[in-house]
């Protein structure tokens, strides 16, 4: 009985039935996934046919993320469910309200850049008026650092800069500011992308504003080496985006923060392509939920809302797992994220060949992702990186500031191991709202086998700060190659191959009317 007792005591979790662990609001879901685990580990009776962790209607706060390790492994014939039931009041995994912004100047919109010196990296801007100068020195002085710290977000054609305000030193109608570091360097020393001045449609632009939450939660579940996991009708919601508020964020693209980047300076050009100049090194967005190093992981029904940064990422040596019937909603980074981005140590030019076996046979189907990219307007609804044999079908997108669905990564003609990806039967509206070098549905380099096929998008959205035009239904970036493109749609009619934007397309491509 004194065995029975303690055991009660430590684990908040009530058990309803042989294979069923319950828990209820105020109670600890590390708790029922550990009762699952030791279930496991003795092999208990009550693993045949499966456990099942059910939670049950109301808000759990993370102050941790749950972390799902090798040892709470499933198999096809036992899996692991952690599952939420109600449909009205929901099974909530929660953490921190976002960071809160307030701008400046201007109170809305943007304001256009006046120069930009890699050479003193200061970034020139119109003088703002006195009431708001007056207002933004107290953020600038050591003597007040306990003030939210003053940023300048700054729109660079396909991605946003944000870098933390050093100095701001009036000159009559115009204001030069300088910045802080890492983001200084990073922001000055790498040649793409950098705002435009004097181009298609006019400079690049910028706002001014501050953050007045510090840090909170960004992550809430790590799934780590843990297969045959499925996560059902559960609601993932409330976490937040430290980086920006210590060290800037500075990217070469699709949301990936620069940690080192400059520009080639004598001989540019490496072996695989002559015509190379930039070097760049970049680290992994952070994410609400982390799948890496497992197997057979399935998220079905399962909302994502209100989150910060990437809402899901495959990050790593991933297989066999699935994304179907979720909801996206009010993500400020990527929705759904999947396969290498080459990030540090490597560079990321280099055209790697052990890279696209490490993410194969991803699902992501039947998914609605509306508002993605809300914090970080240069992320998108759904990126896979180095990837082969995935597929995205019949998802909606909608609201999305820079491109809708992305497949592929290398810059690279050459043969990487990228295959059999398949983009078919999606609807992509309303992309490119804030950036363009855009596409509804975007690729590069070379992908054998690959199909983008029954899609339907919208042209892009008028983005009101665009500084060029090439914002397209489907575009090839980069070397895309080896994809047979067929029967998709815009405006109630068949997209033409000469809407279809290319950047030296390979010689593989077809294209069915």
């Amino acid at each position: 009985m004194k065995h029975v007792f303690t055991a009660l005591l430590f684990f908040t979790v009530t058990l309803a039935h042989a294979a069923e662990i319950v828990v209820h609001e105020g109670e600890s879901i590390h708790n029922a996934l550990r009762q699952a685990r030791e279930w496991r580990r003795t092999n208990d009776a009550r693993c045949k046919g499966g456990i099942t962790i059910t939670i049950e209607a109301g808000r759990y706060y993370m102050q941790e993320p749950l972390f799902l390790r090798p040892e709470d492994s499933g198999t096809k014939e036992s899996p692991l469910i952690i599952r939420g039931i109600g449909e009205n009041h929901k099974s909530y995994i929660c953490g921190d309200a976002r960071q809160k912004h307030t701008q400046v100047w201007p109170t809305e919109g943007m304001e256009r850049l006046i120069a930009f010196n890699t050479t003193d990296r200061t970034i020139t801007i119109p003088t703002p008026p006195k009431n708001v100068l007056d207002s933004l020195k107290p953020h600038l002085s050591p003597l007040t650092s306990h003030l939210s710290p003053l940023e300048m977000v700054v729109h660079q054609r396909w991605a946003i800069a944000i870098l933390r305000v050093k100095e701001m030193k009036v000159q009559g109608a115009k204001t030069v500011v300088s910045f802080m570091e890492p983001e200084s360097r990073l922001e000055f020393e790498h040649p793409w992308p950098q705002p435009v001045i004097g181009g298609e449609r006019g400079n690049s632009s910028f706002l001014l504003r501050t953050t007045e939450q510090r840090d909170g939660i960004e992550q809430l579940a790590i799934i780590d080496g843990a297969n045959y996991v499925t996560f059902d009708n559960i609601t993932f919601a409330r976490t937040c985006w430290n980086r920006p508020l210590h060290k800037g964020h500075v990217t070469l693209q699709g949301g990936f923060p620069l940690v080192d980047a400059y520009k080639l300076k004598e001989k540019p050009g490496l072996p695989w392509d002559s015509g190379l100049e930039n070097q760049a090194w970049v680290e992994r967005p952070v994410s609400a939920v982390t799948v890496r190093n497992a197997h057979h992981v399935t998220f079905d029904r399962v909302v994502f809302e209100g989150l910060a940064a990437t809402a899901l990422d495959f990050v790593d040596n991933i297989s066999d797992c699935r994304v179907q019937g979720c909801t996206f909603g009010n993500i400020g980074g990527t929705a759904i994220m999947g396969g290498s981005f080459a990030e540090s140590p490597r560079e990321v030019h280099r055209p790697y060949t052990d890279l696209a076996s490490r993410c194969q046979r991803l699902t992501i189907e039947r998914n609605v992702i509306v508002d993605a990219a809300t914090e970080d307007w240069g992320a998108v609804a759904i990126g896979l990186g180095y990837v082969r044999d995935c597929t995205i079908s019949n998802n909606y997108v909608n609201r999305v500031n820079y491109s809708g669905i992305c497949v592929g990564w290398g810059w690279t003609p050459l043969d990487t191991g990228m295959k059999n990806n398949r983009i078919i039967g999606n609807s992509v509206k309303g992309y490119a709202r804030q950036l363009y070098d855009a596409g509804g549905i975007y690729t590069l380099s070379n992908q054998p086998g690959s199909v983008i096929t029954g899609n339907d998008i919208s042209q892009p959205y008028p983005a009101p700060y665009a500084t060029n035009n090439r914002g397209f239904c489907i575009y090839l970036d980069a070397h895309t190659d080896g994809f047979t493109i067929e029967n998709n749609t815009t405006e109630g009619r068949l997209i033409r191959r000469d809407e279809i934007g290319d950047n030296h397309p390979g010689p593989n491509l077809i294209f069915k009317q």
